[in-house]
């Protein structure tokens, strides 16, 4: 239970620096886009890269060509993603989403956040971790992409009200 061999730590040394080094030298050359996290796809491929990783590391089945392998696989659909949805509007449509406006003027947008599933209360928590205390004095609260809430101060309304112009509404609030 607490120790098998020799041979499996000696394993996990070996074939989880060589996994490690060809990991880090596959996110240099595919570049910053590989491991952002922009939208779904994104994290999806951050994630399966993190198991397939501990998978090579702790499975006596999965040999390091085949661990090396997967991550060059999953790197490579990310590149083939990202490649078609800038060249494509219509995939690009199809498999990312947009910042969705759930909070303006201070007032918050119950249909949107009915819509993206958020709650009022998760809304001010943000708020509060980016010390507004009054919800009333915000421009805007925009969910984007990745889940995360961009806080507009109306400190700053005109350049928020500009930025926030062509962004569409939804039609619940």
């Amino acid at each position: 239970m607490f120790f098998d061999s020799w041979m499996g730590l000696a394993r996990v040394l070996i074939v989880g620096t060589l996994a490690y080094v060809v990991l880090v030298l596959f996110l240099r050359i595919s570049g910053k886009r590989t491991l952002t996290k922009l939208n779904a796809f994104d994290l999806v491929v951050t994630v399966a890269l993190g198991s397939t990783l501990a998978t090579v590391l702790l499975s006596n089945s999965v040999a390091l060509v085949e661990g090396v392998l997967a991550m060059a696989l999953l790197i490579s659909l990310q590149f083939a993603i990202t490649w078609l949805s800038i060249r494509l509007p219509w995939f690009k449509a199809l498999i990312k989403s947009e910042p969705t406006l759930i909070l303006h003027d201070g007032q918050f947008l119950d249909g949107a956040l009915r819509d993206q599933r958020v709650t009022r209360d998760e809304v001010l928590s943000v708020l509060r971790s980016q010390g507004v205390s009054d919800a009333t004095k915000v421009a805007a609260v925009v969910l984007e992409t990745d889940g995360s809430m961009s806080v507009l101060q109306s400190v700053h309304a005109n350049a928020a009200i500009a930025t926030l112009q062509d962004m569409p509404r939804s039609s619940g609030g």
